[in-house]
């Protein structure tokens, strides 16, 4: 783990990237900002994570590191040694942690549930969304940071995730008023979505999805393949961190809208 500080005294705002060493546009934005080290209002520690990871150029070294939080100490697991630093650092810190996708080229926000530091931070954010993650929390990072809002930037490894992610950051600062210039203007009308089950994807070779994240499903429409084999949904839902290879297991997750920000 890497840290740098900007301003001075105990920082209470945190900027984390490479939580997944094999999502370099966080630790893009948190170097972008170590580099130009703006004058800011209010002390920001700037973190890259998995340094071990990145290197490697893998998602983790022995566990994902977003699975282990609050961590141990004591752990045989680098990771899980990892997250308990991570919050020894900055668990008291409003937090954005940076990360990218295979499923979505623009930028969305997660967190445990929207409650006033979500609402106000989301609300001047360039974002498509914000989806509540409290139903399958176990191990992210909100169990060790609870003031984190995490945000998708865009598709792995892509030059519009290193940009957005800058971006992003530089939004949040401005937000939490630790970089000078005032906030954003607030979005109208951010959807919120209530994260719900996985989406399991039986064993094949050649894997399809035919939805669009966030829009949404109907009941009894195929909205994904396998082998050519149509995977039906029993009951409507809108799909969240969808795509044909994301994960090893699961196409994504279904969610449910819940009103706007």
């Amino acid at each position: 783990m890497y840290v740098e500080q900007l301003g001075s005294g105990d920082p209470d705002i945190a900027v984390v990237g490479g939580i997944h060493g094999d999502e370099p546009c966080g630790v893009h934005a948190v170097e972008t900002l170590i580099e130009e080290a703006p004058a800011v209002e209010r002390s920001v520690a700037l973190v890259v994570a998995n340094e071990a990871a990145i290197e490697r150029d893998v998602r983790y070294v022995d566990t994902d590191l977003n699975r282990s939080f609050p961590g141990d100490h004591d752990s045989e697991a680098h990771e899980e040694r990892l997250a308990a630093a991570l919050v020894e650092e900055i668990g008291d810190c409003t937090t954005l942690a940076l990360h990218s996708t295979q499923s979505y080229e623009d930028m969305f926000a997660l967190v445990d549930t929207v409650g006033e530091m979500e609402r106000r931070i989301c609300a001047h954010l360039s974002i498509d969304a914000v989806v509540e993650t409290h139903r399958i929390n176990e191990g992210r990072i909100f169990s060790g940071i609870p003031e984190t809002v995490e945000l998708e930037c865009g598709y792995q490894r892509s030059e519009r995730a290193r940009a957005n992610a800058v971006q992003v950051t530089r939004e949040f600062l401005r937000t939490v008023d630790a970089l000078p210039g005032g906030h954003e203007r607030p979005r109208a009308e951010i959807p919120m979505f209530d994260l719900g089950d996985p989406i399991p994807k039986a064993m094949g070779e050649v894997y399809e999805v035919f939805a669009n994240n966030f829009e949404p499903v109907a009941a009894g429409e195929a909205f994904a393949a396998t082998d050519g084999d149509p995977v039906v949904a029993e009951t409507a839902f809108h799909p969240v961190l969808l795509s044909p290879e994301g994960y090893e297991n699961v196409f994504g997750y279904m969610a449910n809208p819940v009103g706007t920000i």
